[in-house]
Parts: structure tokens; C-alpha cells; sequence
């Protein structure tokens, strides 16, 4: 059937009750404009309104998508996790075992006179200085004042850094007199906290 584009000129003089009569060319261009005037009344009143949360909605899928890949990954490697923790569980249980108890303290100021003395030092003093909290541990200071030679500080040092606890040097004077050295130091040493101790 061929397309006669004269017959739209008859458009004009149609009449809507006698729809059934009209021309093949002018029915088909008639049903094109209707369907284009449902497409865009049923765009604009049913789906342009929706397009917001539509958007909404796909940035949440790939929100949860994104979620969902992280959360994936970790239980793929929760084996490997799981392993690590351990491990650091068992390295953080000798850390705190190399941390002097509140027992343990009075003790480790005797170790620390005994290894000053072996090393040829004279100690004029040695006091703990007040705490220092911290979230984990605690600090415990101690002021020293020792006499001897370079030499001797150097065998104390070395035997400081031996002993079964963590003790640590700081704040150095030196103040030479004649032929020994006056060495004043804080060492300190570290007490796991008490939520610390108890597990």
C-alpha cells in the first residue's frame, strides 16, 4: 500500500465521528501524534516525578555495591586476618611481660644499682621521679646521678639495655670534674596500665 501524501491535505475537512472512513494516510498520522501525546502526558506525569529517586536509588546500589566489595574482601581474607591478629596478640602478651608489675619495681632499681656498680659506677643518687600516666602503660621515671669514665658509662649502657625489662635513657649531662665524670640521666621504665595487667 503506498503512502499518498496528498490525502493529508483532507485532514482539515474530517469529521471525528466518521473516524472509521478516513483515509489510511490520515488514520496512521493520526495514531502517531496520539501515541506521542501519551508518551510524553505518561512522562510527564508518571515517570518525570520518579526520576529523582531513581537517581537516589542507584547511588545507593552503588553505595552498598562498594560496601558489599570491601566487606567481600575482608571475608575472603578473614583467615589471614585472623592469623595476624594472633600473632599480634602473642607479640603484644611479650611486650607487656617485658614491662616491669607494680612489684616488680623496687626490684628493678636494685638490677639497675647492681649493673651501675659491676660497670665500676658510684652512684651519688637514684630516686623515682612522680609517674607519668599514659593510655596503655605507664611511665616510671627515675632520676641517677653517677660518677665514673667514659668507658665505664658505656659497660653500663650496654648492661642497661641487657636486663629483662625496658628501661630507657634519657637526658644526658655530662659535668667533667678532675678525673671522673659526673653523669646525671632519667631512665625510664614502663608499667603495663591495670585493664593491661588484668588479662
Amino acid at each position: 500500500m503506498k503512502f499518498d501524501f496528498n490525502k493529508l491535505k483532507e485532514m482539515n475537512e474530517l469529521d471525528f465521528e466518521q473516524i472509521g472512513y478516513w483515509p489510511f494516510e490520515v488514520k496512521t498520522v493520526f495514531a502517531i501524534v496520539v501515541s506521542l501525546l501519551v508518551a510524553g502526558g505518561a512522562f510527564y506525569f508518571l515517570v518525570k516525578d520518579k526520576l529523582p529517586m531513581l537517581d537516589a536509588v542507584q547511588k545507593k546500589e552503588f553505595e552498598l555495591r562498594n560496601t558489599y566489595e570491601a566487606k567481600y574482601l575482608v571475608a575472603a581474607n578473614l583467615g589471614a586476618y585472623q592469623q595476624q591478629l594472633e600473632k599480634l596478640q602473642e607479640d603484644f602478651k611479650k611486650v607487656v611481660k617485658s614491662l616491669p608489675t607494680s612489684n616488680e619495681t623496687p626490684g628493678l632499681l636494685d638490677d639497675i644499682t647492681l649493673v651501675g656498680t659491676s660497670s665500676g659506677l658510684t652512684f651519688k643518687a637514684i630516686n623515682w621521679q612522680n609517674e607519668i600516666p599514659k593510655e596503655f602503660y605507664t611511665e616510671l621515671p627515675i632520676k641517677i646521678e653517677v660518677k665514673g669514665r667514659y668507658h665505664q658509662f658505656g659497660a653500663f649502657f650496654s648492661k642497661v639495655a641487657s636486663l629483662p625489662r625496658i628501661v630507657t635513657i634519657h637526658d644526658f649531662q655530662l659535668d667533667p670534674q678532675s678525673s671522673d665524670i659526673k653523669l646525671t640521666i632519667e631512665a625510664k621504665t614502663y608499667r603495663a596500665g591495670a585493664e593491661v595487667e588484668a588479662q
